[in-house]
């Protein structure tokens, strides 16, 4: 499904469980990334199977083609604008994605409503520069998780209140050594919530 937002047009794609859905889990991608990154699916698969309708996300951007991303106020802009468009009936929604659509997902919690966030490899900070924290971010007003590999060269968030964080041994920033590890995270955390089966 396409939805209009004031930043170009944005792609959704929306897949629905066999059960009555006890959720709706909207994903984000990373900066160069799409939707097809193995632990964005190993979250949708995992999600899926306990009752979690997933909606995946791509920025209006990565629709027109383009690699590099768009200003944090666009991404937020055109996240907006796709959390309104979306109609799922009273489910609670939880928002997140991977770097940059973790980063995302944090900023807009409160403005969307998110019930929770998922944060899968969140860059706490550029490369070599743990001096340029964004951990601000994970304050959302919500609960939240971060799942992160411990040799992420954008480094691993520390303990903070609010926040769930799981990191996993010999991943990097893709999270893909062992991504049905990330969505059994993912799931053990939405069903604590009682947000999935």
């Amino acid at each position: 499904m396409k939805i209009d937002t004031p930043r170009g047009e944005a792609r959704v794609e929306i897949s629905r469980p066999a059960g009555t859905p006890a959720s709706l889990l909207v994903l984000g991608h990373g900066a160069g990334g799409d939707v097809q990154a193995a632990d964005l699916q190993a979250v949708r698969a995992a999600a899926l199977a306990a009752n979690v309708t997933v909606a995946l996300v791509t920025q209006p951007y990565r629709v027109a083609g383009r690699k590099a991303p768009a200003p944090a106020g666009h991404l937020d802009e055109a996240w907006l604008a796709v959390l309104a468009a979306l109609d799922e009936g009273d489910l609670p929604v939880v928002t997140g994605g991977r770097s940059s659509g973790a980063r995302v997902a944090c900023r807009t919690a409160k403005a969307v409503g998110a019930a929770g966030v998922v944060a899968l490899a969140f860059p706490s900070h550029p490369p070599g520069k743990p001096e340029k924290s964004r951990e601000d971010e994970l304050v959302t007003g919500c609960p939240t998780l971060v799942v992160n590999g411990d040799r992420d060269p954008f480094g691993v968030p520390g303990k903070r209140r609010g926040v769930d964080l799981v990191v996993l041994s010999g991943e990097g920033h893709d999270l893909r050594k062992d991504a049905t590890a990330v969505g059994s995270a993912v799931l053990v955390w939405l069903r604590r919530h009682g947000w999935a089966m």
